[in-house]
């Protein structure tokens, strides 16, 4: 009698399942780095560009080309060129506890002007990043490194360096009356003197009409994105893995040269999306176990951890950078006002957006009392029905660690849902000890399934 045998398996799948619409919309970011060099090879002007919400569509504007050391940074992590120029950084009198992403572009801009005379450095990953004409800092989200670090460079590169000024108030002062409109009216003027300080570096007027145009485009294709990420994902199970978010948000984050195009990209993996949410189907290719937040700098010098944490059905739903959600400016006719009401909502609409009216209404008198409230950190554990939070302190940036322990706290206490911290960086990867780490993620499933009937005692929704 012949024995019944099974078919081999003869294709592994991938622990995350990824969507096959993310690849055209990250191989943008190849296409970033090509147009820049392009761009530098034919004598236009390039501009290396700090993570900020107001240049953008300024400078498509004016057709000036940008690249964005900080994402750069995170390339050279996960291509695993990092080690060379932080070390390089460190030879410079840099300190190995500055900000990993500004170690990083340091040490390659040393390279480029001291070995090679302001050539790209042939080791490059992605080609490299071409020797600026102007560099844009900014003073926003109390990181230094966004604005002294990019000072620095300019010694380095030679260059002109513009810090865009961006008000950061503290709750309490943001509800103050009156305060959000001088905000507004700040940045205006400020982005104005932005404005004539590139007429006089490229040597023409400034196009309103294109920029206007430019801007709507952008609120179009960033509406696309945020019914993906903020609303399509909240799903069970969660259609779409931080690892895909992660590759996803570049043109959003950073910016884009063709809003149009890109909204379009988006389009389709909005579509693949919501084919996942109709059938049923994770962004793990195991069973969703536990709905997990990664939180603090994006892990770019250890990305395998969504893989390994996917087969013990840790499936990530929410991470950071996520765009503003849509609103109706139509009432806005100056541009700029425009520009800044869309990109700087206030603390006061944030909390209007996110909770209805008598709880808002007492979360601002909260505010204004004590100068916090915990409440507003429970939104992404509402809104995605969240078992835990994976928190990375980055050891080389004190923004995102210096509150990991106020973050900790306010979550458990308004969402009891529990934060599992651990100590890593998001470029150096000789910071991470992921063997550890994945330990202590399996003995953290114990202290997830404890809340999570905990959650149902209080009468919570998940």
């Amino acid at each position: 009698m012949a024995t019944e045998t099974k078919p081999v398996e003869t294709t592994r799948k991938r622990p995350v399942n990824r969507l096959q619409t993310v690849y055209a919309l990250r191989a943008l970011t190849d296409k970033q780095y090509e147009d820049t060099r392009k761009a530098a090879e034919a004598g236009k002007p390039v501009a290396w560009c700090m993570v900020e919400p107001w240049h953008g569509s300024l400078l498509n504007a004016m057709d000036i080309e940008s690249v964005y050391p900080e994402s750069y940074a995170s390339v050279c992590s996960a291509a695993g060129a990092a080690k060379a120029y932080l070390d390089r950084s460190e030879s410079e009198g840099f300190p190995s506890t500055l900000c990993g992403y500004l170690q990083n572009v340091l040490g390659y801009a040393d390279r480029m002007i001291t070995d090679l005379g302001g050539d790209i450095p042939p080791e490059a990953p992605r080609g490299g990043m071409p020797k600026p004409a102007l560099i844009i800092g900014n003073s926003g989200g109390t990181c230094d490194a966004r604005y002294k670090g990019f000072q620095a460079l300019g010694r380095y590169l030679d260059c002109p360096v513009w810090i865009t000024e961006s008000p950061s108030p503290s709750p309490r002062e943001a509800l103050l009356p009156g305060a959000y409109e001088r905000d507004v009216q700040f940045i205006m003027e400020h982005l104005r003197q932005f404005i004539a300080f590139l007429e006089k570096l490229v040597g023409r007027k400034f196009d309103y009409d294109k920029f206007e145009e430019d801007l709507d485009h952008q609120m179009e294709m960033n509406a696309v994105w945020y019914n993906i990420t903020d609303e399509l994902r909240t799903a069970r199970p969660s259609p779409m893995n931080s690892r895909d978010h992660y590759s996803a948000m570049q043109s959003v984050l950073m910016r884009t040269t063709d809003p149009v195009g890109v909204k379009k990209l988006f389009e389709n993996m909005r579509d693949e999306v919501q084919h996942r949410i109709d059938n049923g189907i994770a962004g793990i290719n195991y069973p969703e176990k536990y709905r997990m937040s990664f939180q603090g700098l994006g892990p770019w010098s250890h990305m395998q951890i969504f893989d390994i944490l996917a087969p013990r059905g840790w499936n990530f739903v929410r991470e950071g950078y996520h765009p503003q959600p849509p609103i109706d400016l139509s009432w806005v006719k100056d541009p700029i006002e425009k520009l800044v009401r869309y990109r700087r909502r206030g603390l006061e609409w944030n909390i209007d957006h996110d909770f209805g009216p008598k709880d808002a209404a007492r979360i601002k008198k909260e505010i204004m009392e004590k100068g916090f409230s915990d409440e507003p950190a429970a939104v992404d554990a509402r809104d995605y029905q969240l078992d835990g939070v994976l928190m990375q302190t980055s050891l080389t940036c004190r923004l995102t660690s210096c509150r990991t322990g106020l973050t900790i706290d306010r979550m458990m206490k308004s969402s009891k849902v529990p934060v599992l911290l651990y100590y890593g960086d998001m470029i150096d990867a000789r910071l991470v000890d992921v063997d550890a780490l994945m330990k202590r993620c399996e003995a953290f499933e114990e202290t997830m399934d404890y809340y999570k009937e905990e959650r149902k005692k209080a009468g919570m929704a998940w």
